[in-house]
This record gives structure tokens, sequence and C-alpha cells, in this order.
């Protein structure tokens, strides 16, 4: 079991409340987990990375386990304790402004 959680604004659109529990098999990558939750929820195509398999889009932030992984190659392996489901996958949208 691996846990997501999402922007508020990213739950509304995909209906969702609370975090997303992904059952079954966990995604190894970054790029694994972005494509099960595009599966899941087809409506968040396109809001967290550029399609078909572009990189991340430049208002979202991925951490997890108290590190910044939003600069990591698609390839790269989740860490450990999130693959466990010991800690959740946060999926952050960044705030700009001047």
């Amino acid at each position: 079991m691996m846990r997501v959680v999402l922007p508020a604004h990213l739950r509304a659109l995909a209906g969702l409340e609370g975090e997303v529990v992904l059952d079954g098999p966990a995604p190894a990558t970054l790029h694994e987990l972005l494509l099960t939750l595009e599966s899941r929820f087809p409506v968040l195509r396109g809001t967290l990375r550029h399609l078909p398999d572009g990189p991340r889009r430049p208002f979202i932030r991925f951490f997890a386990c108290g590190e910044d992984l939003s600069d990591l190659p698609l390839d790269s392996p989740l860490p450990a304790a999130v693959v466990q489901g010991l800690e959740p996958f946060y999926v952050v949208a960044a705030i700009a402004g001047g």
C-alpha cells in the first residue's frame, strides 16, 4: 500500500477526500507512480507533468521523507519508506507571486 497526498485543488478535480491509497504492487519509480495516478484518475493527466511523458509542470513539486524530489529524473527510485507505505508521497502546488 502506498499513500499519496495531493493538493486541495487536485483532490477536488479528481473528486477525492483525503489521501490517495494505492493498493497492489507499489510503483518503484517516480515515473511509475505518475503513470499509476494518471491511470487511476484520468482527470489528473496533464496536471502533474507535461504529456505524454514529459517533465513535471513548473508549479508542481514532489516531496517524500523530508526531501524535495522535484528535480530528480523520472526514472529515479522512490524512497523505500514511500514504497512500503510508511511515509506518504506529497504532491505540492508551489505558490508564486510578487
